[in-house]
């Protein structure tokens, strides 16, 4: 169990990396926008693994419903409807656009999650 839970922080801690250095250095159409939307929702799965390693078997599904519900929430623009229009931090954090294209690369990263979970579940040097 122990073994699980490093592996799922190393992934963490390496997907975190790769989402800041997008975010610092990378400025375009495809990867920021796309890549980068697949690989936070596998963050947020191999950060919530580092707590729960076994127990929520449809963990990769609840956290895209999480990813759409705050995507369903820039449609409304929720972040406007906060006041919190002028902090960079929150439009950033909560996204400011809605995109049917977001939800799409959300589902990829949750569906590449879930074969990532399995490799990981499965290996018997764990």
């Amino acid at each position: 169990m122990k073994g699980k839970r490093l592996v799922y922080g190393a992934l963490f801690l390496v997907l975190l990396a790769t989402e800041i250095c997008i975010a610092l250095f990378i400025h375009d159409a495809f990867v920021r926008p796309y890549l980068g939307d697949v690989l936070v929702t596998m963050l947020l799965c191999a950060f919530c693994r580092i707590f729960v390693p076994e127990k929520v078997r449809l963990l990769p599904l609840y956290v895209f419903i999480f990813a759409a519900a705050v995507e369903t929430a820039q449609y409304f623009d929720f972040v406007k409807l906060l006041g919190l229009e002028n902090s960079r931090f929150i439009s950033v954090l909560l996204g400011t656009t809605f995109s049917v294209y977001d939800l799409l690369c959300y589902g990829v990263g949750c569906a590449l999650f879930v074969g990532i979970d399995y490799l990981i579940k499965s290996s018997r040097l764990l």
